[in-house]
């Protein structure tokens, strides 16, 4: 399992690269329907990354600030969305409700794989 450090420095390099190349691209992404879908994912990938950067870099200082990371985060790929097309604000928020779901549920149980069984008297 990677560490909080390197996992930091993945999740950012992912996140520039992404939110570069969706810049470069964008209007290529508006150009037809099924690629201002494929933005709004895109820009929910962003989201993803930059969570994943946020939330490791509070776990190597040692703070948590709880939905204040989610919903900056948030924030920061739907302003990425609205560079590209109007509708990929929409698709960048249903994707990444979905993707924080997912990773939720993920979290979940990787937490109750970590904590021992207790014995019941």
């Amino acid at each position: 399992m990677a560490g909080a450090g390197s996992s930091m420095l993945y999740s950012f390099l992912l996140f520039v690269v992404t939110l570069s190349l969706q810049e470069m691209y964008r209007a290529k992404l508006a150009s037809s329907e099924l690629l201002t879908i494929l933005g709004g994912f895109t820009s929910s990938l962003i989201f993803l990354l930059l969570l994943t950067f946020i939330g490791n870099y509070q776990e190597t200082c040692g703070i948590r600030t709880g939905w204040g990371t989610v919903i900056f985060a948030e924030a920061v790929a739907l302003i990425a969305a609205s560079t590209v097309h109007r509708v990929c604000i929409t698709t960048c928020f249903l994707f990444s409700a979905g993707l924080l779901y997912e990773v939720n549920q993920l979290s979940g149980m990787m937490l109750s794989k970590s904590e021992p069984k207790a014995k019941r008297f």
